[in-house]
């Protein structure tokens, strides 16, 4: 049904483009520039995670500066805007980029700020390639988007198959409230967990609580044997903290967000026991690995983006494989005009990527079968890879 759909809206907006509507392509006052859209967050909740994303996609740009589409060579510019981790903001954000005539959009980090942004960009017959947006809502309901990441089901899944086979049997369970992708892991979680014959006890918590000494406490004092907590990396920290405060004594999991090295900063020296799922593990791609931190090590703003250090996370990796799969797309439309990728983006396979080969599904979602768990390191604060694991 996305196929289709994307085939008439396509031949839909080929005819505006003919009426001199067409946003993105050679003719359009770009010349033999065309421009991505990078739709992230530098700020808010989730602003370490976008920029670490965004880094990714950043350096894919300076290895791969220029397309070839048919027989013309493209320069191609990244359009970067903050989405500020804001549902209202991620509108406007979303149509500044549609303002700039940019071919394709990547991102975001946060499936709260892609939902968001949805409209904007289905009104604009926009194409997106959601990175680690990983709520099913982002693709179910707007045929302009499609993902490269795994999604919350089959996340919570694998995490609460992970907790049963650990032997845990009753799970605190913290989400923020109204944030669509810490309650949506949540639920899924909370129905795998208790069809493993697990108990749940389940709290949220409100936005702009800096303050988890109760439900840290209500953890303990409930009896249970595991914290699952799908936040952000700031309300993250806040919680490690008063694990380590309180003397928790349960292992503590959670999803792709915690894949940063601002956890792993905010862990070392603590005694807490960390394990979560994400995307890439630093080592998988030696070639990736020591380019991306080479670049790092020479732009200092670069290396302030990803919090200090030259740590990988899975999101930067999936950054990088994101404007790869948004090149492809091009060279398959044998065009930069957003119609002709949306209408290319269905079929699309693309092979040696970082993180592994992309193809999507009729919801537009990639066909992704498998997740990097990986647990913490408290003494030398690095993540170690624990197991790859399905949600079968």
């Amino acid at each position: 049904m996305k196929k289709i759909l994307v085939l008439v809206l396509s031949l839909m907006l080929a005819m505006l483009a003919l009426a001199g509507c067409g946003g993105g392509d050679s003719g359009s006052g770009g010349g033999d520039t065309i421009k991505i859209g990078v739709f992230e967050p530098a700020s808010g909740d989730n602003g370490a995670g976008g920029k670490q994303e965004t880094l990714g996609i950043q350096y894919a740009n300076k290895m791969a500066p220029t397309v070839t589409i048919g027989d013309k060579e493209y320069n191609v510019e990244l359009a970067i805007v903050d989405n500020e981790s804001d549902n209202s903001k991620a509108v406007t954000a979303a149509q500044n980029l549609v303002s700039q005539n940019v071919s394709i959009v990547l991102g975001s980090y946060g499936s709260g700020v892609s939902i968001a942004a949805a409209d904007v960009f289905a009104d604009a017959g926009m194409p997106a390639i959601g990175v680690t947006c990983t709520n099913p809502q982002v693709t179910a309901d707007c045929e302009q988007y499609f993902r490269i990441c795994f999604l919350d089901p089959f996340q919570g899944t694998v995490l609460a198959n992970y907790a049963s086979d650990s032997g845990c049997k009753k799970a605190y369970c913290l989400s923020k409230l109204g944030d669509d992708y810490s309650v949506g892991l949540v639920n899924y979680f909370v129905e795998a967990f208790k069809a493993n014959g697990g108990e749940v006890v389940e709290e949220q918590f409100p936005d702009k609580n800096s303050d988890f000494t109760s439900y840290v406490a209500n953890a303990k004092n409930k009896g249970c044997d595991v914290f699952f907590a799908p936040v952000s990396t700031e309300a993250a920290a806040l919680i490690i903290d008063q694990a380590e405060a309180q003397s928790l004594g349960m292992p503590i999991l959670a999803g792709d967000t915690w894949d940063s090295n601002v956890i792993t900063e905010a862990a070392k020296g603590k005694n807490v026991d960390i394990t979560v799922t994400t995307f890439y593990q630093e080592g998988g791609n030696p070639e990736f690995d020591e380019g991306i931190k080479a670049w790092m090590e020479e732009d200092s703003t670069a290396m302030t983006n990803n919090g200090g250090n030259t740590d990988l996370a899975a999101v930067t990796a999936m950054g990088y494989d994101a404007y790869f799969v948004a090149l492809e797309a091009m060279k398959a439309a044998g065009s930069t005009d957003p119609a002709d990728i949306l209408a290319a983006l269905p079929s699309l396979q693309v092979s040696g990527l970082v993180c592994g080969d992309v193809s999507f599904n009729e919801t537009g979602d990639a066909n992704k079968t498998e997740a990097f768990v990986k647990k913490c390191n408290t003494e030398t604060g690095a993540w170690e890879f624990v197991k790859t694991q399905s949600a079968e």
